[in-house]
């Protein structure tokens, strides 16, 4: 299948003064498009002019919510060149959420090829100042004009683009995270490992009280004991615990991470074991209150390393690392960034130029 490129009637202008670049706000001029039906297969890939679709109302996604998402994150290096970082990943993880979802499976060095492309071809909305980025965003819907409970036989999948500034409007700095126990992100057998909508539709609740009582993120517990940590807002989370990193094990509620597999393989490289094990809430609160648990991180591609500053569960309050970054923290936040940005090498194969 070739990729048909659509001209482009008139040309958006990028912000300017990066420094007012939010997350996820504002789109480039184009955005790839396929579809897919039943007997078919995957069809009419092109790149277009960035603009609405038309839905039917009884379109599958707004009733069942059969949906699947990524995003990945393109960096303006010193020399102008643009990097991506572990995109073949992405793409794997975008068809195990497919087939968890029953949703078709893209060919992956196809799908590849065509974000690359994309990118390429937006080249110019990449911004260049320290922590932006170009923000990936694949998407699959579900589109049979359908009101039953079945896979769609039709579906869109598409790419959009969108330049970004840090995550946190406020600057990177270390969190204060709510440990709830009354409401839960997901439950075994659930959905909870796919990349889908509903997982964070579901979390909304929880994150806005959370807001409210001035906090910056909530921490799931698992569904089933309400007592062992699982991820903390929509990222994993690790533990600098005993010397040790530990964190929760991959065994379908916690999302595979892109960031959380990288991490964990630097931090086995500046000589830390790693315990993927369930670890309790009294485990964790205890172990900031008698020193054992060291630091905490959240992981994620969009925010790329959280430092964890503060936890509160119930009426009990603890404080890591002074509030301030740690130490290990802080090594693998500059050793990532600096992967990606190309300021330090990549000896791991990570990055992709274009």
């Amino acid at each position: 299948m070739e990729i048909q490129i659509l001209p482009l009637a008139e040309k958006k202008q990028p912000i300017t003064d990066e420094s007012k670049l939010a997350f996820g706000t504002q789109f480039t001029d184009r955005m790839f498009v396929m579809e897919y039906t039943a007997g078919q297969g995957w069809h009419s890939a092109r790149i277009q002019p960035y603009g609405p679709f038309t839905l039917d109302p009884a379109c599958a996604v707004l009733h069942y919510a059969q949906e699947i998402f990524e995003g990945l994150k393109a960096f303006r290096r010193p020399d102008g060149r643009i990097a991506l970082f572990r995109p073949e990943e992405n793409v794997k993880r975008f068809n195990r959420s497919a087939r968890r979802m029953c949703m078709p499976e893209v060919g992956e060095d196809f799908f590849l090829g065509a974000i690359k492309k994309l990118v390429e071809l937006e080249s110019d909305w990449v911004p260049k100042s320290e922590g932006t980025s170009l923000y990936v965003r694949p998407t699959m819907i579900a589109t049979d004009p359908y009101l039953g409970v079945r896979p769609s036989n039709t579906y869109l999948c598409y790419v959009i683009l969108s330049p970004v500034g840090a995550y946190y409007k406020g600057g990177l700095a270390p969190v204060k995270i709510w440990i709830s126990d009354e409401y839960i992100r997901v439950a075994p057998g659930g959905t909870g490992e796919a990349k889908t909508g509903g997982n964070y539709a579901a979390s909304l609740r929880a994150s806005m009280e959370a807001t409210a009582q001035g906090f910056d993120q909530v921490l799931w517990l698992d569904a089933v004991n309400r007592k062992y940590v699982e991820e903390v807002g929509s990222m994993n989370i690790c533990f600098l615990y005993d010397g040790k990193i530990v964190t929760s094990p991959l065994k379908g509620t916690v999302l595979d991470g892109i960031t959380r597999r990288s991490v964990l393989t630097l931090c086995r490289e500046l000589g830390y074991e790693i315990e993927e094990r369930a670890l309790s809430i009294d485990e964790l609160l205890e172990g900031a209150e008698n020193g054992r648990l060291q630091e905490a991180f959240g992981t994620g591609t969009a925010v790329v390393i959280s430092p964890v500053g503060q936890l509160t569960y119930r009426d009990r309050t603890v404080t890591l690392s002074e509030g301030k970054f740690g130490e290990l923290t802080l090594k693998l936040y500059e050793t990532l960034t600096g992967i990606q940005y190309g300021r330090l090498p990549d000896n791991h194969g990570w990055v992709e130029l274009l």
